[in-house]
């Protein structure tokens, strides 16, 4: 790819991004300004902004190199993140935004009456919204670090002075237009040069192979490994061999591997021939995203099937728990308005996830040996050049890397934006616009010092652990809030911490090797499937054991989630501790 270009691209991202935060400033003047856009958001606008910020790198570049890797077996991966938002719609939506709140910890606090279960929130809030931001912040550092060579932590430093930027400029003002611009700068990134490549396909008079088809090299191909890897054999493969295989040296030597496993050294070469099939391969440390898809199997201990069930749920009941994306259905004129923003959300992410599959698709045929070097995610990248070559394709390339680019800075907004607004009303003293923008720098600084300091922390493992974290603590907590009115404040303590600190601590285990191998490895690398029923479960029974407990305003409160804004209960909710608007800024 072109340096140049690439390095444009990327820098008009940030410029405009800038700009268009900027435009914040001059608009936003109160508090409700800067936490929720004055409730003002229309459903259109809303929508994109969500789908902006939602749709981070992992669903630009991530989608298609998994389904590189496993080819149409990898298509149910965005169902989960797609389908998050219909549990959403049915559920929490509408009565989250007449809830009155700014935040998470607002509508806990609000709904039970409770300093101790919005203490314990704003922990959740804060800990998820960090945990999600630092792959942002290490994907851009890597995605700089490709394109220019820069060391990795520019690219996270771009982003937190970017981000950090357009938050404080004008809060959630500023980052509705600047995420709404940047999905439809996303889409048009991976829209624009897949209809280049599709009639490239189409005129190449190369066979065509079905999508479900084994990837193979159309080419005599040269691949150089970055890490020590396991291939997996079916069939006998021929391949000439510089470096050590199954423990052994040689030196460009033709080598024929019978069916099974076999190691392969870093930076050995193979060379394969054309019409060879690509072998698949994992990690020799651990797993791949691509073992997520495979069957149970008895003599396997790793219970794939198991894995990728644990991975659809988390994705599927986290995405309501995001604080990131609950925080955008406040900004909603009101309940009505927050289900059709859902609706219109569902549209717009189910449009952009037409489009990765289209460049993993692409990337089986025309940069296969991709599967071998670990560098999957850089499929979207590398087409253009590869299939298209000259000017056009230098051209598409940068798109693709400013869209690339834009994915970082639209999630990291929203994150940024949702961790300050907690900080600024639960943990530091001063209140005001100059209080939210100090929030805003703790927000964003204490993310960017661990991306440089954990380098080496798998993008997928800490996002799909943010989903199981929210998954486990806040759908419990929100789908109870809202539609159970026999939650008590210690029930939603003890489903909070249990859930959420059992989801946690279950990955965190495996990340630093105390899981045993077999099923407890499977079990706590993906925990949604045990962790949020026990979520669920520790708040019902510690709700029923404590039924004295039961704030004494819950009728006026569920009255106010559940009916139409045009109803009149001002009088009931009126007996209520928190009023109206009462759950915003103290």
């Amino acid at each position: 790819m072109n340096q140049t270009y690439a390095l444009t691209a990327v820098a008009v991202v940030v410029v405009v991004t800038v700009l268009v935060g900027a435009l914040g400033l001059r608009i936003s003047r109160t508090t409700s300004d800067f936490y929720v856009a004055s409730r003002t958001v229309g459903p259109r606008l809303n929508a994109a902004a969500i789908s902006g910020e939602y749709l981070s790198a992992a669903s630009f570049l991530g989608v298609a190199g998994l389904v590189l890797l496993q080819g149409p077996a990898m298509l149910w991966y965005p169902v989960g993140y797609t389908a998050g938002y219909v549990v959403l719609l049915a559920l929490v939506a509408a009565p989250l935004r007449r809830s009155g709140a700014y935040t998470l910890p607002d509508f806990a606090e609000a709904r039970l009456e409770s300093q101790a279960v919005r203490r314990i929130a704003v922990l959740f809030v804060v800990g998820v919204g960090w945990l999600y931001l630092l792959p942002q912040l290490q994907g851009a550092g890597l995605t700089l670090e490709i394109l220019t060579g820069a060391p990795h932590w520019v690219g996270g430093l771009v982003v937190a002075f970017v981000v950090s930027a357009a938050v404080a400029a004008g809060g959630m003002r500023s980052i509705t237009f600047v995420q709404a611009f940047q999905y439809w700068l996303k889409l048009t990134a991976l829209l624009v040069p897949a209809f280049f490549l599709m009639a490239a396909w189409a005129g190449d008079g190369a066979p065509r192979a079905t999508f479900d088809a084994p990837a193979a090299f159309r080419e005599h191909t040269s691949v150089t490994l970055a890490e020590d890897v396991r291939l997996s054999l079916d069939e006998p493969l021929t391949v000439t061999v510089t470096g050590q295989v199954d423990g052994r040296g040689y030196v460009a030597v033709p080598l024929t591997l019978a069916p099974g496993g076999h190691s392969v050294r870093a930076h050995a070469r193979l060379e394969f021939a054309p019409d060879t099939p690509v072998p698949d391969t994992r990690a020799e440390a651990g797993l791949g995203v691509s073992s997520w898809s495979e069957p149970l199997s008895g003599d396997r201990p790793e219970h794939r099937l198991y894995a990728t069930y644990g991975l659809i749920l988390a994705t599927f009941l986290g995405t309501m728990g995001l604080p990131h994306v609950a925080v955008r259905f406040y900004t909603s004129p009101n309940g009505r308005a927050a289900r059709r923003t859902t609706l219109v959300v569902l549209g717009l992410v189910g449009s952009f996830y037409l489009l990765p599959p289209v460049y993993g698709a692409l990337g089986r045929i025309y940069a296969p040996e991709l599967a071998l070097t670990g560098d999957a995610d850089a499929a979207v990248l590398v087409l253009p050049e590869r299939m298209l070559g000259g000017l056009l394709g230098e051209l598409l390339g940068a798109l693709l890397a400013g869209g690339a680019f834009a994915a970082f800075l639209s999630t990291a907004s929203g994150l940024t934006m949702a961790v300050a607004g907690v900080l600024h009303q639960d943990v530091l003293p001063a209140r005001g616009v100059r209080s939210f923008r100090s929030a805003v720098l703790v927000a964003i600084l204490v993310p960017l010092g661990g991306s440089v300091a954990a380098t080496d922390v798998p993008v997928a493992d800490a996002v799909g652990l943010a989903f199981a974290v929210s998954a486990s603590s806040f759908c419990p907590l929100l789908v109870l809030g809202i539609w159970w009115r026999g939650l008590t404040p210690p029930g939603a303590v003890a489903g909070l911490v249990t859930g959420g600190g059992a989801a946690l601590s279950a990955v965190l285990a495996t990340r630093t090797g105390l899981a045993p191998a077999g099923w407890p490895h499977t079990l706590l690398a993906w925990p949604a499937v045990w962790s949020v029923p026990l979520g669920f479960l520790t708040m019902v029974a510690v709700s029923l054991a404590t039924r004295s407990r039961i704030p004494a305003g819950t009728a006026a409160t569920l009255a106010r989630l559940h009916l139409p804004e045009n109803v009149a209960v001002d009088r009931a909710w009126a007996s209520s501790p928190r009023r109206s608007e009462g759950a915003g800024p103290r």
